[in-house]
């Protein structure tokens, strides 16, 4: 059972709750347009935008083997704008009354398809269509039959395949046939939101963040929290729910959308194998398109552990990181990383500024933003994590799995006891020198596999720079110290604790399951 730390909670109120980049949102606040309407009426439409069409796009995204199932739908949306509206039977739904579609329907497809296919190949293939209800012959091609009452966008399959028959001298059974297998591909849905008799361009590509006003016709923009490097973040009423919820507006850009298809995938996957959220990661609510941006809607959580240690360092109170909250603290994170590392998910990017409190009271967290993390199976990037908290090695270029997690976290829970980065952004170069000065010498056997050790290492393994004043490369001597004597820590358990996660070999390097079988973990602090 999560723990009840003694005393009252401090920072029970909501107003009191919002650290994360403080500065940013009071200038935010600055230039934010005064509200016009109540929140009973900001959602009501004008005579001529009557209401939001709702269309529903499916994703392919690759499915890999060792996980199993899909992801789930979409609930039946049904949503009322306000009480007002609602009383006049005004909503927006996924039904076809509601949205325009553009293509025949796939019945007409599939017929279209066979009747230009003759060969025996072919009129297999087409039979796999108009099986598409049969669960033996499930495809990825599935995503364009019917969503409940309404139905997909299909840029006119039909005559694509038409157009490839009658090619220039290519006959129907020259075509290549091949086998969809649904061990291959998951499909997602992404709703798109649409004012009535509105393109989907705007006039700016700079959306505006307006307090007090409606996104999409249900969520009520009552705070703005912050920004990141390819996204906006707000805290909103959800006029549905009831509740209130995280906002995250992906930029205008395609990258950044990918990026983020990719974290909704994450989420979806995590959520769908953590039903009772037992596991310290973020809840994903809901996501579409609008106004020519990617919304990611989750759950409401409070400040970050860097902006809360920063407030509670410049507050002057009592100390809030004990031996006994940082216990509580690893042991989360360390339940998440194991969950994750399960579904075989690297994180890739664990941070201060990626674990939010939820309770300060209970010490309770939860690890955010799957936007880096990665599949093991996956094609590895060489550069991944943020610098400060980069596992050796992926600095040296080596290959890496869900271990260098391991590391941020010894990083992490280092940092929150002394208040001071333990590896601070510097030169990589100077962060392998800390790292040597504290932990000893990197071994051989690293050195020589790692694909980036040239630009670190001489051939006799000593640490250099290039000088760019006297473009002259100067070597680099360690400064030896002790995890103790930097930290200024003298509780035995908790640095052999940190000594384990921050152990430079990955191969010595514990698990996130070993770690939460660490003596560390029954010591008793009052």
């Amino acid at each position: 059972m999560t723990p009840s730390f003694e005393g009252q909670d401090l920072f029970g109120c909501p107003s009191e709750d919002k650290f994360i980049m403080s500065t940013e949102r009071d200038e935010q606040y600055s230039s934010l347009s005064a509200p016009e309407k109540s929140i009973l009426c900001c959602a009501a439409p004008s005579s001529d935008e009557s209401l939001l069409e709702v269309i529903d796009h499916p994703y392919c995204v690759d499915r890999y083997k060792q996980l199993e199932g899909g992801f789930e739908g979409f609930p039946e949306d049904s949503i009322p704008f306000c009480k007002c509206c609602a009383a006049n039977g005004e909503f927006y739904s996924q039904k076809t009354a509601d949205c325009s579609y553009l293509n025949p329907s796939f019945n007409e497809t599939v017929k279209d398809i066979a009747t230009n296919c003759d060969s025996a190949p072919c009129r297999d293939y087409s039979k796999g269509f108009e099986d598409h209800n049969d669960p033996q012959n499930k495809s990825v091609l599935n995503a364009t039959s019917s969503y409940k009452d309404g139905s997909h966008e299909v840029e006119d399959e039909a005559n694509e395949s038409e157009a490839a028959a009658d090619g220039d001298g290519v006959a129907a059974d020259e075509l290549p046939i091949y086998n969809i297998c649904d061990d291959e591909f998951e499909v997602f849905d992404l709703r798109i939101i649409h004012r009535k008799n509105r393109t989907g361009f705007e006039e700016s590509k700079d959306l505006p963040i307006v307090l007090n006003t409606v996104l999409a016709g249900r969520y009520y923009v009552t705070e703005y929290i912050g920004s990141a490097a390819f996204s906006k973040v707000v805290q909103a009423h959800d006029l549905q729910t009831g509740i209130d919820v995280c906002l995250k507006i992906i930029k205008n850009d395609k990258d950044f959308f990918d990026q983020s298809l990719d974290e909704i995938k994450l989420l979806k996957l995590v959520n769908k194998h953590d039903p009772a959220d037992q596991h310290h990661i973020l809840r994903l609510y809901d996501y579409f398109y609008h106004q020519e941006r990617l919304f990611i809607v989750c759950e409401l959580l409070r400040s970050n552990l860097y902006e809360f240690q920063k407030f509670n360092q410049e507050s002057g109170g009592d100390a809030y990181f004990t031996f006994r909250r940082l216990q509580f603290i690893a042991r989360q994170c360390l339940e998440a990383l194991e969950f994750l590392h399960h579904l075989g998910i690297i994180h890739c990017d664990l941070k201060p500024e990626n674990i939010l409190m939820k309770s300060y009271k209970r010490c309770e967290i939860k690890v955010i933003d799957l936007g880096s993390s990665c599949f093991r199976s996956d094609n590895l990037c060489l550069y991944v994590q943020s610098r400060s908290y980069r596992a050796p090695e992926v600095m040296l270029g080596l290959s890496y799995d869900p271990k260098i997690d391991l590391w941020s976290l010894g990083c992490i829970l280092a940092e929150l006891w002394s208040g001071e980065v333990l590896f601070p952004n510097e030169a990589v170069v100077m962060i392998l020198a800390r790292m040597i000065g504290l932990f000893g010498p990197i071994n051989t056997e690293m050195l020589l596999n790692g694909q980036e050790t040239h630009k670190y290492f001489t051939e006799e393994n000593d640490l250099y720079y290039m000088n760019e004043e006297t473009d002259q490369m100067e070597l680099i001597i360690p400064e030896e110290t002790s995890l103790e004597d930097h930290l200024q820590v003298f509780d035995s358990g908790f640095v052999d604790f940190l000594s384990n996660l921050l152990e430079i070999d990955p191969e010595r390097r514990p698990t996130a399951k070993e770690a939460l079988a660490h003596p560390w973990f029954s010591q008793s602090y009052e």
